[in-house]
């Protein structure tokens, strides 16, 4: 292989590929995150503008678009702080993973909390920490640090209990903190039936990668947040899927190494289906008010 051919054929295609896998990263990375509709004019107006100087040649404008390069990059970094800190978060956290099985008790765990609290309409919150420590993310919250159980559970959402409000989190198999107020999302296209505790678990999941569930005490109707996304009207059959999807798949990947991590979005993934943010599914019960 000559240097000719190497600097014709192989580095374009090279400079290439690195390209495109970028650019795929970045819209992967923009798709379904508040900022997703901001990003998307900005990206058409600046094209617009790139294509406008190059055509007619305006050099002011171009110089004046070149100059701007920095402020923009700064502009983006506070519109997706959350996203980005979310990302690097995933990428560069050396997690401890807990052994699958470990993994399917905790799930247990939670589904039948899940089933005794939404048959009698006790209205729970329950964020499962995964990379990113949730206790930085949270207002307040009281420590209590015990196994996680569904009696616990009961227990700490009942309703004359003085710590039922807000949420719990919950770090492998022990509960760690108590009447945790999460964030609330700042986003503006989701249904006005939408409450305070679905409006936490998904502002929560925005800021981590935690995985939320939420119970509604209204209608006991069964949800879950995830990377923004909330899925409303779940079985407890549906739930235990995606709980093993997100849990027991990322235990799954540490033995394949960071390549596995980076490589995710390339691969297939099977979850469950989530249907649009703030409409229950067609078999659902009523909006919900909490």
């Amino acid at each position: 292989m000559n240097w000719h051919f190497f600097k014709d054929v192989v580095k374009p295609a090279v400079e290439i590929g690195i390209l495109a896998v970028g650019i795929y990263y970045v819209l992967n990375f923009v798709r379904g995150t508040r900022g997703a509709a901001v990003f998307s004019g900005f990206l058409v107006v600046a094209l617009t503008l790139l294509a406008v100087t190059t055509f007619l040649k305006l050099e002011v404008l171009r110089w004046i678009l070149a100059n701007f390069t920095t402020i923009i990059a700064f502009a983006i970094i506070v519109l997706f702080q959350p996203e980005i800190r979310r990302m690097l978060a995933q990428v560069g956290s050396l997690q401890v993973f807990n052994p699958v099985e470990d993994q399917r008790e905790n799930i247990e765990v939670i589904i039948q909390t899940v089933e005794r609290l939404a048959e009698v309409k006790i209205g729970a919150l329950i964020a499962i920490e995964q990379n990113v420590q949730l206790i930085d993310l949270v207002e307040s919250s009281v420590p209590i640090d015990t196994l996680a159980t569904p009696e616990m559970f009961e227990t700490i959402f009942f309703p004359n209990n003085a710590i039922h409000d807000g949420g719990v989190v919950m770090k492998g198999n022990r509960i760690g903190h108590a009447a945790c107020i999460f964030p609330l999302t700042q986003r503006q296209d989701l249904s006005k039936s939408l409450g305070t505790r679905h409006r936490a678990a998904i502002g929560l999941s925005e800021e981590s990668d935690a995985v939320i569930v939420v119970v509604s005490e209204e209608t006991g109707m069964i949800s879950c947040a995830h990377q923004g996304h909330l899925a409303r009207g779940l079985t407890l059959e549906s739930l235990r899927a995606f709980l093993a999807s997100v849990l027991i798949k990322q235990d799954r990947e540490a033995a394949g190494g960071w390549w596995s991590r980076v490589s995710r979005p390339l691969r297939s993934r099977t979850t469950v289906a989530e249907p649009p943010l703030g409409h229950p599914q067609p078999h659902s019960s009523p909006p919900l008010a909490k």
